[in-house]
């Protein structure tokens, strides 16, 4: 077994709110080239390929047939996780660390703009019997939640306006962003309502690209790359599945997840040993949720943490310094891919304006969305 493993090359199309002049395929062969001439490899040389991908997003079932051309797949061991990208390279990463494969091609791409009902779409994934013939759309049970965690926690409407407010003014300097601007918390307050205490700014919009990551053993990784950056822990967790049957105070699938990248990572102290955060914010709120899930503070603090500028660029804790989903788009199952693509650059000291200075340790946390209790996370490295 190999003892770490590294990603060596990574590629990005960006990402747009609209993408009419290429296919998806054509978003992922962007990507794929990049990444591998980033690596400097060639498609031959790698010995196994992901794709994530949900065949019902995709619009046609064994949607995974049609990625392989594109990733140099053809003829080579492949296979799809129908989950989020961090759950796809969890895979290649246990893939890498059995010893029998070198090196691990991992991608995920969003087409949104492809879909028509997204609400439709996600209605689907509702429990058939009890929540599906409600026809409540996702917004309505994350605006639920979002109630639930406000009062648990004391948040306000404002603190978690000035999430949309940080994160969308980060992404003005993130060139990959679809959706950086510079608004205040009361413009997030006075946009129309969705579903209340839901906003139309404090959600997330759908946007279109694609990510490919180059996963190495050791040995390979130091061959290929004089900064690999080093996949020190990754976990992944589902919470239950059920609506009626979850806390929803708090985001239980993240703190399980985290737990068990910690582990790994022999991470004993989140505040102290982690230098920077890509969270899930695809609703203002679930970023707060989500740093007390990560330990990053205790239940309650998080508001504080944002408000105290702990979490801004230049505070003691960034977090969605890339702009996160509420600047850079919301991006389905490529969500992960773009908080690994941040991470990377950051690590590399290749962010350009938004560059953090001295970091070693990134986290990467993601969400499935509604009604999921599923999450992942992942810490990265430079040492």
């Amino acid at each position: 077994m190999t003892e770490r493993v590294a990603i060596v090359g990574i590629g990005t199309t960006g990402f747009r709110p609209i993408t009419p002049d290429v296919s998806y395929r054509e978003l992922i062969f962007e990507a794929a080239r990049k990444a591998y001439t980033d690596a400097g490899i060639e498609p031959s040389e790698i010995d196994g390929f992901i794709t994530a991908a949900e065949d019902f997003l995709e619009g046609y079932s064994i949607a995974d047939e049609y990625c392989p051309d594109q990733i140099g797949a053809v003829l080579k061991p492949t296979h799809t996780v129908p989950g989020d990208f961090l759950q796809a390279m969890a895979t290649g990463f246990m893939m890498v660390k059995t010893g029998a494969f070198r090196t691990v091609a991992v991608e995920a791409h969003s087409k949104a703009s492809n879909m028509k009902n997204i609400s439709e779409l996600i209605g689907f994934a509702m429990d058939p019997i009890y929540n599906r013939p409600l026809r409540e759309t996702p917004h309505a049970i994350s605006a639920l939640e979002m109630t639930r965690y406000l009062f648990e926690t004391c948040t306000t409407p404002d603190q978690c306006a000035q999430v949309v407010s940080k994160n969308m003014g980060n992404a003005m300097h993130n060139p990959y962003a679809a959706f950086g601007a510079e608004i205040e918390s009361g413009d997030v307050l006075n946009s129309e309502p969705v579903s209340l205490p839901l906003h139309r700014l404090d959600i997330a919009q759908h946007a279109d690209g694609a990510v490919v990551v180059v996963l190495a053993d050791e040995a390979t990784a130091r061959a290929l790359t004089d900064v690999p950056i080093w996949v020190e822990g990754i976990g992944w967790c589902t919470d239950t599945p059920t609506l009626e049957m979850r806390d929803w105070g708090e985001a239980a699938y993240a703190r399980l997840a985290a737990d068990m990248a910690y582990r790994m990572a022999g991470i004993t102290n989140p505040v102290a040993e982690i230098d920077f955060a890509e969270i899930c914010d695809e609703y203002s709120y679930k970023e707060l949720q989500h740093m007390e899930a990560l330990r990053f503070c205790m239940p309650g603090e998080a508001a504080h943490l944002l408000e105290t500028g702990v979490t801004a660029i230049d505070g003691e804790l960034p977090i969605n310094v890339s702009g996160g989903a509420l600047g850079v788009g919301h991006l389905f199952e490529a969500s992960g891919a773009h908080k690994i693509l941040e991470l990377v650059e950051q690590l590399r000291g290749e962010a350009g304006t938004r560059q953090i200075p001295d970091v070693a340790v990134g986290l990467a946390q993601t969400w499935r969305g509604v009604p999921t209790a599923t999450g992942a996370v992942a810490i990265l490295s430079n040492l």
